[in-house]
C-alpha cells in the first residue's frame, strides 16, 4: 500500500516561524535573566507620587551646594506659614553649613538624604553604593540628631541594584512627579506655571535650594498662594506616605529593553 502525505505550505510557514519565536524567547530570558523586570508588589521601587482623593502634596528641596538660596526659601515657607515640607540633603554641604541645617530641623521641616558624592549611583559598584549611602547616613545623623529614613539619589539616578541596597539599608527612594525646572533657571513665571499646572493630589514636587537655582525663592510665595487657592494643603513626604498605597514604578535596566520578532500579519 502507497501512503501519501500531503502538507500545507501556510501551516509548516506557521509553525516554522513560531517555532523561530519560541526558541529566541527562551535564548533572551536564559542571556538576560538577571537583567529583565518582572513587576511584582514586593519589588523595591523609587516613589514618585501618592494615589489619593486628598488634596495634599509634597514640596521638596534638594540641596548640594551653596549657601545663599536655602535660608531665602525657608524665609518664604515660614511666612506664607506652611509648616510641612522635606529638605534632601547631601551629606558634605550638611557638614559644611551646620548652621543652616539647624535652621531646617529648628523650623520643623523634614530632612532626607541627598546621598554622599554627587555621582550617578547606577555607575557604581554594589559596595561602593553602600559606601555612599551609610557615609550619607552618618553624617546627616550626627548634623540632624536623627537617622534618615529618606533619600533621593543624586541626579534622580538608579537602577534596581540601587533601589535593592537602599531597601536593604531602609531607604524610601524618593523621586517627584512634578519638576520645576528650577534647576535650569527658566524664569521666575514659567516656574510657578510648570508647578501649578502640573500640581495634582498626592504630588511630589520638585525644588532646589542650591545656590545654582536663583530663581526658586522668588517663585516659590507665588506657587504656594495658587496652590492654596486650588484647594490645596502641604504636607512632608512621610506625611504623603502615611496617606495610601504608594505609587512606585518599576525599573527596566537598560539591557533588558529587547522584543520578540513579530509574526506576518497573514498567520
Amino acid at each position: 500500500m502507497n501512503v501519501f502525505y500531503v502538507f500545507n505550505g501556510r501551516k509548516l510557514k506557521r509553525y516554522f516561524l513560531i517555532g523561530v519565536a519560541l526558541l529566541f524567547s527562551a535564548g533572551v530570558i536564559y542571556a538576560e535573566k538577571d537583567n529583565i523586570t518582572v513587576f511584582s508588589p514586593q519589588m523595591p521601587a523609587a516613589i514618585y507620587s501618592v494615589p489619593t482623593d486628598k488634596k495634599i502634596l509634597a514640596l521638596t528641596f534638594d540641596i548640594s551646594w551653596g549657601e545663599k538660596r536655602a535660608e531665602p526659601i525657608l524665609k518664604v515657607l515660614q511666612e506664607k506659614g506652611v509648616t510641612k515640607a522635606t529638605f534632601f540633603l547631601s551629606s558634605p554641604w550638611a557638614q559644611s553649613h551646620p548652621d543652616i541645617v539647624k535652621k531646617i530641623v529648628a523650623a520643623g521641616y523634614e530632612i532626607g538624604s541627598h546621598g554622599h558624592r554627587h555621582d550617578n549611583y547606577s555607575e557604581l559598584s554594589d559596595d561602593e553604593i553602600r559606601k555612599q549611602l551609610n557615609t550619607s547616613q552618618a553624617i546627616l545623623s550626627a548634623a540632624t540628631g536623627k537617622s534618615p529614613k529618606l533619600i533621593r539619589l543624586p541626579n534622580g539616578d538608579f537602577d534596581k541594584r540601587v533601589l535593592r541596597i537602599a531597601e536593604e539599608l531602609n531607604y524610601k527612594v524618593i523621586q517627584w512627579d512634578t519638576d520645576s525646572m528650577d534647576w535650569m533657571n527658566i524664569g521666575t513665571e514659567k516656574i510657578i506655571n510648570r508647578v501649578v499646572s502640573k500640581a495634582h493630589p498626592g504630588d511630589i514636587i520638585l525644588m532646589h535650594a542650591s545656590d545654582s537655582s536663583k530663581q526658586t525663592h522668588e517663585a516659590l510665595p507665588a506657587i504656594i498662594d495658587q496652590l492654596r487657592d486650588k484647594g490645596y494643603d502641604f504636607v512632608s513626604v512621610s506625611g504623603l506616605l502615611a496617606q495610601t498605597q504608594l505609587n512606585g514604578r518599576t525599573v527596566e535596566d537598560k539591557a533588558s529593553s529587547m522584543q520578540l520578532p513579530a509574526l506576518p500579519d497573514e498567520l
